[in-house]
């Protein structure tokens, strides 16, 4: 593997009950972190390609950290999304890189089809600041119950010369959706739309 990682860590967020209502079964969302070395920091790269080869490499690491996280098959994996912070010594092209020409294949064969875009942010920052990452249905955009997000941080990341690079996988949409659209079950996912 070329991406240089200091770490890897995995949260699990199970959601239980909201508003005093049970929520049966819980929902659930989970984020896998890795922090690597920024092999572009500190200087004007114009070809960022190993970047985005690391970004594939990531994609389908991470996301097989999420779905072990929640031990659940592909086809039960509901949303994604996906995110990174570059430390003070980069510059937020070095995110776009990783995150945007080839994560999201490694991602989409862990978690069965994805015919929907991988939702995505990127931000400069350090160590301990929160990097929020968003969420979509994975299969078709349109479905509302499943716009979310997941909050990680680490104390000690990004340092300056790191990349913090951040997947999250569910296996469910947000407890007690009641803002209308297309459902998870009407979902077709052929246009990644509908």
């Amino acid at each position: 593997m070329s991406a240089g990682i200091r770490k890897i860590a995995v949260f699990l967020e199970e959601t239980h009950a909201e508003m005093g209502r049970a929520v049966a079964p819980p929902t659930r969302k989970a984020c896998a972190v890795a922090v690597i070395a920024n092999p572009c920091a500190g200087r004007y790269v114009e070809d960022l390609s190993e970047l985005m080869e690391i970004g594939a490499e990531l994609g389908g690491l991470l996301g097989e950290r999420c779905m072990a996280a929640l031990g659940i098959a592909p086809h039960q994996a509901q949303s994604y999304g996906k995110a990174a912070m570059v430390g003070e010594a980069g510059e937020l092209e070095h995110a776009a890189a990783i995150l945007h020409p080839k994560l999201g294949a490694p991602l989409r064969a862990v978690v069965e089809k994805g015919a929907a875009l991988v939702p995505s942010s990127k931000k400069m920052g350090g160590p301990g600041q929160p990097l929020d990452v968003p969420l979509g249905h994975k299969d078709a955009a349109y479905v509302r119950s499943h716009f979310d997000g997941m909050e990680v941080r680490l104390n000690d990341a990004p340092r300056a010369g790191e990349i913090m690079v951040a997947v999250a996988v569910t296996d469910s949409g947000r407890p007690f959706p009641r803002v209308g659209g297309l459902t998870h079950e009407q979902a077709e996912g052929r246009d990644g739309l509908r």
